[in-house]
């Protein structure tokens, strides 16, 4: 039988975010990867496109930073590529929206000054 996303010990903010993102039930990844992550434990994951691999990443991440106690960055999530970045930080506010956790994306081409405002506001996770 297949675990819910309260039984794998995610925040109910969390789990209603996932919800409104149209997550009924956790994949495969999200299944094996979140209680390991939030064990603290390392993971190596993979899994085809649409798999829910961003959430499976993230959730823990975001479960283990704590809103608003620095309001400096707290995390750092690397991508690849400018678009998988933007795409990420789609994807974690989205699941950050029941919080008051902030995130932002750094990438060349953008104005710096832009980019320095933001983390100077406050932010708690940083794609880039």
């Amino acid at each position: 039988m297949a675990l819910s996303f309260e039984e794998l010990g995610l925040q109910p903010q969390f789990v209603k975010a996932v919800r409104e993102m149209g997550f009924e039930s956790p994949t495969p990844i999200q299944e094996a990867a979140i209680p390991a992550l939030l064990e603290g434990r390392s993971v190596i994951g993979q899994a085809q496109t649409g798999t829910g691999k961003t959430a499976a990443f993230v959730l823990p991440l975001l479960h283990k930073v704590e809103s608003g106690k620095l309001r400096a960055p707290q995390a750092l999530i690397l991508a690849p590529t400018r678009e998988l970045a933007i795409q990420v930080t789609d994807a974690a506010r989205q699941m950050a929206q029941e919080t008051p956790l902030r995130v932002m994306t750094v990438y060349g081409g953008q104005a710096y000054s832009i980019q320095l405002r933001q983390i100077d506001r406050g932010v708690d996770v940083v794609v880039g």
